[in-house]
């Protein structure tokens, strides 16, 4: 689930950095900025996915009961 927020949180500050090329600056709020927080979340939130993902993976449960 946090996959794709993270996806889009990098995609979107990717944008924000590298490719805007307006006024970074809107109402005070430094864009740049903006761009390079939305990245850094990005990437936990991918991270995050991952290791909550393995942890789901690794409960295994076995019934070797024989009736």
């Amino acid at each position: 689930m946090y996959i794709g927020a993270g996806i889009l949180l990098l995609l979107v500050g990717l944008i924000i950095v590298f490719a805007y090329n307006g006024d970074m600056s809107i109402a005070g709020l430094d864009l740049g900025a903006v761009g390079w927080i939305a990245i850094g979340l990005g990437i936990v939130a991918i991270i995050l996915s991952l290791v909550l993902d393995r942890r789901r993976r690794e409960t295994i449960v076995r019934d070797d009961r024989r009736y």
